[in-house]
């Protein structure tokens, strides 16, 4: 492709992965955010709670200041507590819509266009019960979030027996579950990770083409997942070029040549296009950061 890439998406970097140090919302949460604010290939970034009050106002007068777009990750909310939004035990169900609902409330607050948030853990047994309490929360979710403004929802589709175990989950439940979900709240739609579909144990046309209505988000990375022996197994998005790693460039490629294909990729309203990496170990994250905009650049040479 010989447009930039800027025509096409609007290039994003999930912040709390690349400096995971402030995945809880503390830490050098103002520092890090002002690195990627300070970086021009970003036009977009992600970020997650920001628990201490001056310095959440300090980050929103840089993120209004940036003129990038700013969207929030309930995720971490959500992982860190243990909280399920299809929990089985409603009074487990009621605090993790409770906590949602207080990062919507964040998310407003420092003028992101864009939250989302996953599936819990779930009983094969129970799977059923599990689907309706997950469109019930969602439901609730949108119509909340369309209560106070037009920020778009999105639930991120994770892998189902590796490693997070989500419901949502394969393509044909992920589907499903937009489907039922689009049928009261267009504020809906799906978040989709090049570095969970290997973990899905499917191909990227298995993964995106049946939910290709619902896509609003899309996430690049990386993970391992030929042993459970080896190192970053699992979802912990390495960088490219990681040893044993399932995506690089060629792989990149692919995933943006199907989102071209299918119309999420566009030149009249450029989508987010976030990377998800994280250092491995040692390693330092700005060179994790730059190694993504390699492989990026490289990846969109080849589409």
């Amino acid at each position: 492709m010989n447009a930039p890439l800027c025509n096409y998406m609007k290039v994003g970097l999930v912040h709390f992965m690349a400096f995971p140090e402030t995945m809880k919302g503390e830490g050098p949460v103002l520092e890090t955010i002002k690195k990627v604010v300070l970086d021009e290939y970003f036009t977009a970034i992600e970020i997650t709670t920001v628990k201490d009050l001056d310095v959440r106002r300090k980050v929103k007068s840089l993120l209004d200041s940036s003129h990038m777009t700013v969207a929030y990750a309930a995720q971490p909310r959500l992982l860190t507590t243990g909280l399920n939004l299809n929990d089985t035990n409603e009074e487990g169900r009621q605090r993790a819509l409770a906590n949602v609902k207080e990062g919507i409330d964040e998310a407003y607050e420092l003028g992101a266009t864009g939250y989302s948030f996953l599936s819990g853990k779930y009983e094969e047994a129970r799977k059923e019960e599990a689907f309706d309490l997950l469109v019930k929360s969602t439901n609730e979710i949108c119509a909340y979030a369309k209560s106070k403004g037009d920020m778009k929802i999105s639930l991120e589709v994770f892998d189902y027996d590796v490693d997070k175990k989500s419901l949502i989950g394969p393509a044909d439940l992920a589907l499903r579950y937009a489907k039922e979900v689009r049928k009261e709240h267009d504020n809906f739609g799906l978040m989709v990770d090049l570095s969970h579909i290997p973990l899905i144990h499917e191909t990227i046309e298995e993964s995106l083409l049946p939910v290709k209505d619902y896509i609003t988000h899309a996430h690049i990375g990386n993970c391992v997942v030929k042993s459970p022996d080896m190192p970053a197994y699992g979802d912990v998005h390495p960088r490219f070029g990681f040893p044993n790693g399932e995506n690089d460039v060629p792989e990149v490629a692919h995933y943006l040549k199907v989102l071209l294909d299918i119309g999420y990729l566009n030149t009249e309203n450029p989508p987010i296009v976030s990377f998800e990496v994280k250092p491995f170990g040692d390693e330092d994250p700005d060179v994790v950061i730059a190694n993504a905009k390699r492989t990026l650049n490289a990846a969109w040479a080849q589409v």
